[in-house]
Formats: C-alpha cells, structure tokens, sequence
C-alpha cells in the first residue's frame, strides 16, 4: 500500500536549525499581536459585553456550562475548569455530546458560554435551541457576532480577526490563544468581583504543591508539649537536657509572664562555652529578641523569612507568648521549595 506523501518525508530534508528559531520568534510576534488587539479590542466595543457576562455569572444562583469543540472544546474544558477552582462552579458539556442526553444537565439557573470562532459550529445547534426555548442566558464567544452563535447570543463577547501563526493560515494559534486569554479574563474578573480569597482557594486545592504553598504556618508548626521551652532562670545544665530531648536543635526562653525573650541556637552554645558554662541561667547565653512569626503566615513566606535571615527554626509567638515552632525542614517536606 503506498503511503500518501505528506507523511513521508525522506524526500524533503529538515530545513536548517537557524530557521525553526526563526518560526518560532515569527510565531510568538504574531500572537503576541493578536494579544496585543485582544487588549485593544476592551477599549473599542468589547468592555460593556465583558462586563455585563460578569455580571450575569456573578449573579447567576446557578453554574457555568461551557460547550465548544475541536481546539475551542480544549479551550472550553480549561475555562471551565479555571471557573471551578476559582470560585465559580462550572463543567463542560461536549457539544456533540449535547444532543444526546448531556442537555439535562442544564438548569434554567445556569449560565450557558458557548465557543467557536466562526460562530457556524453546527454541533451547538441543539445547545442553541435549548438555552433559546428554556431562557438559559446564553453568552457567546466567537469571531463573528452575525453568525448562528453571535446573533443567538444573550450576549456576544466578540474577539478581534488576527492571522494565524500557522504560515497556511489553518491551524487554530492565535486564534486559541485569545479565547484562552480572555476566558482567563472573565475568570479572574469574577474572582476579584467575588472578593476570593487565597484561603479559599486552599478549599478547591489541597493537594500538591499549589496546596502545599497555600497552608499557612498554623497547619505545620509543632505545638503543645513539643515546644522547646525554658523559663527565665532555668540553668544551663537543666537547659542542655531539655533542648536535646525537645530535638529542634533550639531553645526557646520565657519570662514568668510566659513571654518569648530569647532563643538559644547551637551557635549560642559555643559562644559562651567556658569552665561555669552549665552554671550559667539560660538568660546569660541566650540571643535576646529573637525573630518570630504569627501563625496566620503563608507557609512560603516563612520559608522566604527563614532562608533570608538564614535561619533553621522560627517560634510562632501569639501575644508574644509562644505557640509553635516550625523548621525549614518541615516546609520541604509538605513541598514548600
């Protein structure tokens, strides 16, 4: 059986590595350009649809249902999973999927965005008709506000006409690139309107190391009878002891109003080393006011703290009585780096 020859290619050489740099600065200049009037197009007609689909879905008591297919399905399916973790409940619903059942997913509170570039895709026909019959707001996203899709819309979130990157103006590049672009704008737009927060956003990622960069130091810290702590007084032999049981490599001292005043590291132990040491009161060797954290801290901004000042341990202190520790060793183990 022959082969066709467009996959074959014995007969035609790679062209010269100098030229694939060339295509692929060729090809970033042209989206960066299709970026470029995505932006421009926010000042030129595109700002009162944007607006008003924030605040359609804002307001919506229902979720989002994104419908596309071929390369505007991919996009959809990442818009929709970008409304989801971003406080916006959202799914997919494959358009050829939609007339074969997966309409009943649909609820007259739910908020319809429907993708295709041309606007013609005749697979959301069906999706068409029903947000039309059952009054689902239906928000468009295509090139062609006259076509099927943009004249059915409830609101019509219109892209700019930008060549592809593809040379045979054929493969969906710049074209993708804006949909993705201004689908993030819509999801990050209602994630500010909506005030979340980045502990909500823990909620929806617990896992991993987005997760991991999202707890804060009151979900790491050792507490309670971990803490290595002396009081005031205490002497050095009674310290010794203590800090190697409590094994942090540290001690933390406390006046009698149970107040953080000073902490004693390895380094302290070797400054004051002399023939009294183990007589000394910990107040005598200790380093007086030392750095300290609040537990409400993201776990990565300790860790910035910690290799700053480079440091191994930090006490987490509340009313500047201590109630945790916590080491770089503990954030690198849940993935904090």
């Amino acid at each position: 059986m022959h082969m066709p020859s467009f996959l074959t290619h014995e007969d035609r050489p790679l062209r010269p590595a100098e030229e694939w740099i060339q295509s692929a600065t060729r090809t970033i200049e042209t989206e960066v350009a299709a970026l470029d009037a995505l932006q421009a197009s926010l000042a030129n007609g595109l700002a009162e649809p944007f607006t008003k689909a924030v605040e359609t879905i804002a307001h919506s008591k229902g979720r989002v249902i994104v419908s596309g297919i071929g390369k505007s399905g991919i996009i959809g399916t990442k818009l929709a999973a970008t409304l989801a973790s971003t406080g916006t409940p959202a799914f997919f619903v494959h358009a050829s999927e939609a007339s074969h059942g997966d309409l009943g997913m649909i609820t007259e509170d739910d908020v319809v965005i429907a993708l295709s570039w041309s606007g013609e895709t005749q697979e959301l026909a069906s999706l068409l008709g029903f947000t039309r019959r059952f009054k689902v707001p239906l928000i468009a996203l295509t090139r062609n506000a006259s076509s099927a899709l943009g004249s059915s819309s409830d609101i019509c979130l219109t892209l700019p006409q930008v060549p592809e990157a593809c040379p045979h103006g054929l493969a969906p590049t710049s074209s993708t690139l804006i949909q993705l672009a201004l689908g993030d704008a819509l999801a990050i737009a209602l994630l500010e309107a909506k005030g979340f927060t980045a502990q909500d956003f823990k909620v929806y990622h617990p896992g991993g190391k987005l997760g991991a960069s999202l707890m804060h130091v009151k979900d790491i810290m050792h507490t309670g009878e971990h803490l290595p702590v002396a009081q005031s007084g205490m002497l050095m032999k009674e310290a010794l002891v203590l800090m190697t049981q409590k094994g942090f490599g540290v001690l933390g001292v406390t006046d009698k109003a149970g107040k953080l005043i000073g902490i004693i590291t390895d380094g302290d132990l070797r400054r004051h080393i002399s023939p009294d040491f183990l007589e000394k009161a910990v107040e005598e060797v200790m380093t007086h006011n030392p750095k300290t954290i609040e537990e409400a801290l993201l776990a990565p901004s300790a860790l910035e703290m910690m290799n700053s000042q480079k440091i191994s341990s930090l006490f987490i202190v509340e009313d500047g009585k201590p109630v945790g520790i916590i080491r770089t060793l503990d954030l690198l183990k849940i993935g904090v780096a």
